[in-house]
């Protein structure tokens, strides 16, 4: 029965305008790295969260013309009609499960690069562009300020042509003309468009009157609105102007979408901000001031928070962005009662690390994410067993734990060995340290999962040798052994070991294994792998009372968490916490006085006194026992295969994907696997 066990308000209908919501569960718009390069990806995406239970599923910001460009970054378009079949795509698979179909148009004005039609970038005043590019954008004079509200009007009709239900207004993550417009660090204009607040938003009213009037009572008109851009008084803030914008557009948009921004504070992680929900606090007075159904978000993954939201009047309906892309099952799951089966989402932020790549999303939790098309990938229904068969899996961590899982989702017999006290492998280590506690709910999910199936063994303290494997007489065997993080100095700038003598050397093994440096001297990390670990390392030891120093060939801090947006949170938290920062220095040497770096650009050297280093470099794999087995043993088993870090090392998410792919094709003719690596979209020849 629909809402049991305690929930049935969340799966109360919500009236929208002219349309229905059949529950309260609302995927609001995020992008995915698909978009108008891959619609059919982007189709059978969107269409598997309308599958899971989410009564409105939107797209990611949508182009509504040239001048907006976001190239190279496949997000969706509708320059023109052309571009209506495309959508429809989405349209027409959201409505078959019952979901209503929502559209994010965007003028993205100085954010748009304008790379691929090389047209002038437009913004209320004269700036730069919102990238580093020597390009500026130029002061929109009233002909401008015409067209655009044109291309919009155009862009809503072409929307409705496509079948969508609910046509957005944009004014959000720093990202975008209407909100552009509004905040005066963007907007100097002195005439009817600047100045006062009334003014600044004018051309925002004018968009959300004329797409009202040109949707027709046919479609929901939605406003998503940044109300705090969480800069205090430097900035937009909820209590303020973003109160007085709902006050004086209250009853304006059918739906008010409220966030805050720029992205990343919107998409704030785990290790920055563990609070689920908590974006309440600066949307909790919109439905005060408007009689309009309210969503906001905040990674919501709590039944009972969202119930408690809804109760409380605080949200009419429950959005989510990364908890849908972590399960898309999630609303059915609460409908059925199966709440031990939500996978999490960890607010790892992989997924948003997909899109600023420019590449198809991706998750750690939910390794179907993105391949829903491509692979034909269900995140919840895997092909039953081909035939009877016995599975060994060695190694529970992240690739181990998702390949025991899917073996036994489809009928296998599997038995899974830690040589570890407790399951979890690096998911378990990594989680202990400061942040990164959510990260275990990897494994959690997981263990849960495999606790309940009577095909499954599970077995600690069990390593093994070649020969005992072989004595198991088990024919399938997966080894997931995962990797180490080598401590000699050898990584990604310098590709042989390095002379390191006279001075303790740690790696971050040492320090998940709860091995910390002497506190007789500061301990200087090295971090040449460039990754999350150095930082979170720094922040770890600061916190334990460790002096610490961080030495890095990058300009930067851990640069590769910009594509995570957490970056600037990283560096300015290690600087607070009185960590030293030596960017741009390659490690040389170490002696028993401290080690010597390197200028990354004349190779002039310095001395650093220290007590000891610990090295962020490079990976070992770990691959003794496949090794022994294929040497020894080389006709014993029908299946002998490396997964996960042992393989590759790379990220959990990497992991994860890789124990998830080695289930699905288990039994599979390996031409045919390898045939279907993935489908392409290809492009159109035609011109027209």
């Amino acid at each position: 029965m629909s809402g049991a066990h305690g929930y049935s308000l969340l799966f109360e209908p919500v009236q929208i305008g002219p349309v229905t919501a059949r529950n309260r569960f609302y995927q609001v718009p995020h992008c995915n790295g698909l978009g108008h390069v891959r619609p059919q990806a982007e189709a059978a995406m969107r269409a598997m969260k309308a599958e899971g239970g989410w009564a409105v599923v939107s797209t990611q910001e949508t182009e509504i013309h040239p001048t907006s460009d976001l190239g190279p970054y496949a997000e969706n378009r509708l320059w023109d009609a052309r571009d209506i079949p495309a959508l429809r795509l989405m349209t027409e698979q959201v409505h078959r499960h019952g979901a209503l179909a929502a559209i994010q148009l965007a003028h993205n004005g100085h954010h748009a690069m304008n790379h691929l039609t090389r047209a002038p970038a437009l913004a209320p005043s004269d700036m730069p562009i919102d990238q580093v590019y020597p390009k500026q954008a130029r002061a929109m004079d009233k002909e401008d300020i015409r067209n655009l509200r044109r291309w919009h009007r155009a862009a809503a009709r072409r929307a409705r042509e496509a079948g969508f239900d609910i046509v957005y207004v944009y004014a959000g993550h720093q990202m975008t003309l209407p909100q552009h417009f509004l905040l005066p660090q963007y907007n100097s204009r002195n005439d009817e468009y600047g100045g006062s607040l009334e003014n600044r938003l004018r051309l925002t009213r004018e968009l959300l009157e004329e797409t009202r009037e040109e949707l027709d009572g046919r479609c929901a008109v939605a406003f998503r609105f940044a109300v705090d851009q969480m800069m205090g008084a430097d900035g937009m803030q909820a209590a303020e102007e973003g109160r007085a914008v709902v006050e004086l557009l209250a009853e304006l948009p059918d739906l008010w979408d409220v966030n805050v921004s720029d992205w990343s504070n919107d998409s704030q992680t785990t290790r920055f901000q563990p609070q689920d929900g908590f974006q309440v606090p600066y949307m909790e007075f919109v439905k005060q001031v408007t009689s309009k159904p309210v969503v906001g978000v905040g990674r919501f993954t709590s039944p009972d928070l969202m119930a408690s939201l809804v109760g409380k009047g605080v949200l009419d309906l429950i959005g989510a962005a990364r908890p849908s892309i972590a399960d898309p099952f999630l609303p059915k799951k609460i409908e059925d009662g199966r709440i031990e089966e939500i996978r999490e989402c960890i607010g790892c932020n992989i997924c948003v690390s997909a899109d600023t790549l420019g590449v198809p999303i991706r998750c750690t939790q939910n390794p179907t994410m993105g391949e829903e098309w491509r692979r034909g990938w269900h995140p919840e229904v895997i092909a039953p067993k081909r035939q009877d068969a016995q599975a060994l899996v060695v190694g529970s961590g992240p690739a181990g734990l998702e390949c025991a899982m899917q073996l036994a989702k489809r009928g296998y017999e599997v038995t899974l060995a830690e040589a570890a006290d407790e399951f979890g492998g690096r998911v378990r280590k990594e989680s202990r340290l400061k942040g990164l506690a959510a990260w275990q709910r990897v494994a959690d999910n997981r263990l849960w999962d495999l606790q309940q199936r009577a095909n499954v063994q599970m077995f600690t303290a069990s390593p093994l040798t070649a020969a005992e494997v072989a004595d198991l007489a088990v024919s399938n065997v997966f080894i997931g052994t995962g990797s180490h993080w080598r401590r000699d100095g050898r990584g990604r700038s310098s590709k042989a070991p390095l002379p390191l003598d006279g001075l303790p050397v740690l790696s971050p093994d040492d320090i998940m294994a709860g091995t910390l440096p002497p506190k007789d001297g500061p301990v200087l990390i090295y971090d040449d792998d460039q990754g999350y670990m150095g930082g979170v390392l720094a922040d770890h030891l600061s916190a334990a009372g460790h002096q610490v120093m961080l030495a890095t060939p990058g300009a930067v801090v851990s640069a590769f968490t910009d594509y995570t947006l957490e970056q600037s949170r990283v560096q300015r938290g290690l600087i607070e916490a009185g960590v030293e920062i030596i960017p741009l220095h390659l490690l040389h040497s170490a002696d028993a006085s401290g080690v010597t770096l390197a200028c990354a650009y004349t190779g002039r050297t310095r001395q650093m006194g220290c007590a000891s280093l610990l090295t962020v470099t490079a990976r070992g794999r770990d691959t003794a026992l496949f090794d022994a087995l294929r040497a020894e043993y080389p006709r014993r088993f029908t299946t002998l295969e490396l997964i996960g870090d042992a393989a590759a090392p790379g990220l959990i998410a990497d992991a994860v994907y890789a124990g998830h792919m080695a289930a699905r094709n288990f039994q599979r003719d390996p031409a045919a696997a390898e045939a279907e690596w993935f489908r392409r979209e290809m492009i159109s020849l035609t011109d027209t």
